[in-house]
């Protein structure tokens, strides 16, 4: 039990959202950068026009809610990609179109590189599949991005990312079988 926990310290996973469109996908981009910081994501990258609105209500969760994560805006997807690639991460793209995730995953779990997760948006370029390590498919069926994120993550860390805990959390649910409790953490003095 150890040693896989050992195994899943020994990369760092960052998500790639691309073309993010504030009209249209705002709810889409804020729900994907929401799944990665909860389930084990360090930072979540993303392209398309930006939103300071969707960063600050990012940065407030993690205010609240606890535990290190950033968002950032960047201009070219493919410079950050070649720069990934450049730096020895490895570059994985959630489509539908890729290998099915259940024969994949161990050799990617198995990897201690750094990982870069690909979410797309409306159109993802044929770019993409090109330079990703893996391209990896949750199901041949269309489903969200957010799905998709989710899942992987919950493969890649075996079920463990439902325990983590979230250091500096001002906020802590209390598991209820009915009803809602949220409790504020005290906070040492600093």
């Amino acid at each position: 039990m150890s040693n896989e926990k050992s195994n899943l310290d020994r990369f760092r996973i960052f998500v790639l959202r691309l073309g993010h469109r504030p009209k249209r996908d705002k709810r889409v981009t804020t729900h994907v950068m929401l799944a990665a910081r909860a389930l084990g994501a360090v930072k979540v990258f993303y392209t398309g026009e930006r939103d300071l609105k969707v960063e600050e209500k990012i940065c407030e969760v993690t205010e609240r809610w606890g535990g290190s994560f950033e968002v950032e805006y960047v201009n070219s997807w493919r410079s950050l990609i070649r720069e990934w690639k450049d730096m020895g991460g490895e570059v994985i793209h959630l489509t539908m179109y890729g290998l099915p995730i259940q024969s994949v995953i161990d050799d990617i779990r198995n990897s201690p590189r750094d990982k870069l997760i690909v979410v797309g948006g409306a159109k993802v370029p044929s770019e993409v599949f090109k330079l990703a390590d893996w391209n990896v498919s949750i199901t041949q069926q269309p489903h969200s991005e957010v799905s998709a994120l989710a899942i992987f993550l919950h493969e890649l860390f075996m079920g463990k990312e439902l325990e983590r805990r979230f250091e500096g959390a001002k906020l802590k649910i209390i598991p209820q079988s009915r009803g809602k409790l949220v409790v504020r953490e005290e906070q040492p003095n600093r």
